[in-house]
């Protein structure tokens, strides 16, 4: 049942299965229940080794694995459980207390004056009774602007905080910051003033994470120093050390529409082209067992001392923990399953902490390793040449698309974008890619210093090169949008295809051909319900307005915020996006505007059938009389308008109020208008309002 060359293949799926479900459904009472489930089943295996002979175990091979799958699935739900601080019972959230003591557990992110970092909680204070706490929470502090504060990672200070619960997305498409924060078991954020913190003078951070912190800040200080362009010095900051510059909309999205993005973040392939040329150098060790093992620690050594110039940044200790693992088991072990030990190395990871199964990176690095295992040697046999060059430039091809094929569903389904010239952007960004991985390192080592405007004149010709392929034509397809069906089909029929054209079988083919037809079911549907799509959006903004009247591939986006204001980008951008539109023409409320079906006039909007009463600035101390019938009015502009003053004639079924309101006047107008038995939406903390107007 279980081979022994893949043991952590077979329980690793168990135990992501675990932490999968156990992750939505956290509670204290399924910890007391796998605990015990775990122990009869701990046991139950350990009577049948020892009873293995007397019952003849072995006929039962069946039994024997399920209940391993179930131990594994047990011990993947129960570590999941276990790392959900929120569970914990001295959980900070749930103590209310009035000031926490608190440290600073990561680099903090600094933008003009405000700075976020993640606060470790230790204490807490309440009625002068202190008790201590567990959890973290996303700080953001306005700095104070004549005399900021310097925050450090490990800084331990005194805060008083008002702590909020992390808000879910309110708009569709909108991305969901509280998923992405609570797989790095953050649930609640603050926002506090500089004077609200009293500094302990104490620094309790981790001092190997301390110490590779420190190291990095001043290898960017050096960058800075050496490099004069502001986006090469972006780059090689971004490239070598894995330090958040600031890079330009343009250079991110040339990496991004050829394929070549992942060179910008500090991962596994920055950390693999540094084994392979420190593999290449000690081959010389290649000896025998003995000089095999002096060689991995010295590579591991390396290794780790990059990961400690990046300043430890999550991505690369994966990948320098899954290298390690790998190269280790190729020496110690005469057959090494490379599965297996992809496997293993998942394992350890997820082991220590489980919510890593969230991590984008983490994903894609190891579909990505798993193609390069398993698909690349399959395309690469596919052609043979004698010529030592050609030879070299197809392993290099075959390598890309190996690793391009897996990941291409999970790419569009985050990314909703494929580049279509990623072989070409690839194999040119291999070269200088290497070049600058070294150069970058070599530069930050006293006396050479001369090579750094060959190492900017490389980064600004790479980034020059990209930028002309993502501008060729078709140089990539954005706004591919599917759901979590549609991206299972596709993964299904991809990996079913795949493995049908390598083992010859007709049925499997048959069925992978039949799972994409499926998905091209499925496509069709959403294209044509995207043609036929008749809907108003009402977006739920902070402090804003915002209403997408769209008719098929056109909207009229009614706002007061611009295309290039952060807030469209993050709340109104990905909807629009994800509906494929087209053509968006944006207005605001100060212009009477005729567009196609749709009509401002008079304080009225008329778009099809659907009819909304603006009230706004230009109604207030007036009154509505008449005799008309609308599907809405719309409260804008902190309105003060006398509700009792629209005449009985004027009726609606629906009261928008939007976010340009203050908080008082929505209570006030949404008490009134309950009153009346009318239905009320507000667009501010609350999920987007949205009007279909064709099924």
């Amino acid at each position: 049942m279980f081979k022994t060359e893949y043991v952590f293949v077979r329980i690793l799926f168990p135990f992501i299965l675990g932490i999968y479900i156990f992750y939505f459904f956290p509670a204290l009472v399924y910890i007391k229940w796998l605990t015990l489930t775990l122990s009869v089943i701990l046991l139950s295996i350990l009577f049948l080794n020892v009873t293995y002979k007397r019952f003849n175990v072995y006929r039962y091979k069946g039994a024997v694995g399920i209940l391993i799958y179930i131990l594994f699935f047990s011990l993947g739900g129960l570590f999941c459980l276990l790392n959900n601080e929120s569970l914990n019972q001295g959980y900070f959230a749930k103590a209310g207390c009035d000031y926490l003591k608190v440290w600073i557990n990561n680099e903090p992110q600094q933008n003009s004056n405000i700075v976020r970092f993640k606060a470790k909680v230790l204490t807490g204070y309440k009625k002068n009774k202190q008790m201590s706490l567990s959890g973290q929470m996303l700080l953001t502090v306005k700095l104070d602007s004549l005399n900021p504060i310097k925050l450090k990672y490990g800084d331990e200070m005194m805060i008083s905080v008002k702590y909020t619960e992390v808000e879910p997305p309110y708009n569709p498409a909108e991305f969901d910051f509280k998923a992405w924060l609570g797989s790095q078991n953050i649930y609640h954020q603050a926002f506090i003033n500089q004077d609200h913190i009293v500094s302990t003078k104490n620094n309790v951070g981790n001092r190997v994470i301390k110490t590779a912190l420190n190291i990095r800040e001043k290898q960017v200080a050096k960058y800075r120093t050496l490099i004069k362009s502001d986006e090469a010095f972006a780059v090689a900051s971004t490239l070598i050390l894995g330090y958040r510059a600031d890079l330009s909309k343009e250079t991110l999205s040339a990496y991004s529409n050829t394929g070549t993005i992942h060179a910008l973040s500090v991962s596994g392939a920055h950390v693999a082209i540094i084994y392979f040329v420190l593999d290449f150098m000690f081959f010389f060790l290649n000896k025998n067992r003995a000089l095999r093992m002096i060689k991995i620690l010295i590579v591991c050594t390396l290794i780790w001392a990059y990961a400690l110039l990046t300043g430890l940044s999550p991505s690369v200790v994966r990948s320098a923990i899954m290298i390690s693992i790998l190269i280790t088991a190729k020496v110690l072990s005469k057959k090494t399953n490379s599965y297996n030990v992809l496997a293993f190395s998942a394992f350890c990871q997820l082991v220590y902490n489980p919510f890593l199964i969230w991590d984008v990176g983490f994903q894609l690095s190891y579909l990505a390793v798993f193609g390069l295992i398993y698909l690349q040697p399959k395309i690469y046999n596919l052609l043979y040449t004698e010529h030592n060059w050609i030879d070299k430039l197809w392993s290099f091809v075959s390598m890309s698309l190996a690793a391009q094929i897996v990941t291409f569903p999970l790419s569009i389904y985050y990314f909703h974008l494929f580049p279509l010239y990623f072989l070409f952007a690839n194999l040119f960004i291999t070269i200088p890619l290497i070049l600058m991985m070294y150069l970058g390192i070599v530069v930050l080592i006293p006396s050479f210093g001369f090579l750094a405007p060959v190492f900017e004149w490389i980064i600004n010709f790479t980034n020059a090169t990209l930028k002309w392929i993502a501008d060729l034509p078709y140089a990539s397809l954005s706004s591919i949008w599917i759901n979590l069906p549609e991206f299972s089909l596709l993964s299904l029929s991809l990996g079913l295809f795949i493995y049908a054209l390598t083992k010859f079988n007709k049925q499997l083919l048959f069925s992978s051909l039949l799972l994409f037809v499926c998905y091209q079911l499925l496509i069709v549907r959403d294209d044509l319900k995207i043609f036929n799509q008749r809907k108003i959006i009402f977006f739920s903004l902070r402090k804003n307005y915002a209403a997408a009247f769209i008719n098929g591939k056109e909207a009229v986006l009614v706002s007061d915020l611009s295309s290039e204001d952060k807030n469209y980008s993050f709340s109104i951008q990905p909807a629009l996006t994800q509906l494929q539109l087209k053509k968006i023409s944006i207005i605001d409320f100060k212009k009477d505007t005729v567009l196609g079906q749709f009509v401002l006039k008079n304080n009225q909007i008329a778009f099809f059938h659907y009819r909304i009463l603006l009230i706004d600035e230009n109604l207030n101390n007036k009154k509505i009389n008449g005799d008309a019938t609308f599907s809405s009015i719309w409260l804008n502009g902190n309105t003060k308008f006398n509700l009792t003053k629209i005449d009985t004639g004027i009726r609606y079924k629906t009261a928008i109020i939007d976010a340009t309101n203050k908080d008082y006047k929505i209570q006030i107008l949404k008490k009134y208008i309950e009153n009346n038995d009318i239905d009320v939406q507000v667009l501010k903390k609350n999920k987007a309002y949205l009007v279909q107007l064709t099924q």
